[in-house]
């Protein structure tokens, strides 16, 4: 059992985890983001209209071929943490979100949502072992106007992707 004391230091161990998630996502230090994940780490963005990717390495490449073109800065936000030890070793946790992804000149998707992950310490500290996206809303801004994407253009994306990697 944990007692207080540890327990919030943990907690702060796994706040500072997911700190280092966004920056190193955002400032596309592959390297340093891929030591916060487990070997075996999960990532389900099929809610939010992407995909399920089982590994920590097939994850990063993707991330990195999707979000690493120097033309398509990132913004990651997270707040709000739910956090709970669950034993000494494994955690869970919830994450609202914003992130902004820059599309070239003409195109900003806003995003709005919750990261559900869980977490194992090992030796070398707390890692995500799996991490579930949800999205309760995207927004695309051009010069022109805002479009808001519903589920449906979601859901027609996420099929399009997946048709494209079962190509790849």
């Amino acid at each position: 059992m944990v007692d207080a004391d540890d327990s919030l230091l943990e907690l702060e161990a796994l706040k500072t985890l997911k700190a280092r998630y966004c920056r190193y996502l955002d400032a596309k230090d592959w390297t340093r983001w891929r030591t916060l994940f487990t070997d075996d780490f999960i990532s389900d963005t099929s809610r939010a209209g992407g995909l399920r990717i089982a590994g920590a390495d097939d994850f990063v490449a993707f991330t990195r071929a999707t979000l690493g073109r120097p033309s398509r800065p990132t913004v990651h936000q997270v707040h709000a943490p739910e956090l709970e030890i669950t034993t000494p070793t494994t955690a869970t946790g919830v994450w609202a979100l914003q992130d902004v992804v820059r599309f070239g000149r003409l195109a900003t998707l806003v995003g709005y949502g919750h990261y559900r992950e869980t977490y194992r310490k090992s030796d070398a500290g707390w890692q995500i072992a799996t991490s579930t996206l949800t999205r309760l809303r995207e927004d695309i801004h051009t010069p022109v106007g805002t479009l808001f994407v519903s589920d449906r253009m979601r859901a027609a994306a996420g099929r399009a992707m997946a048709r494209k990697n079962r190509r790849s």
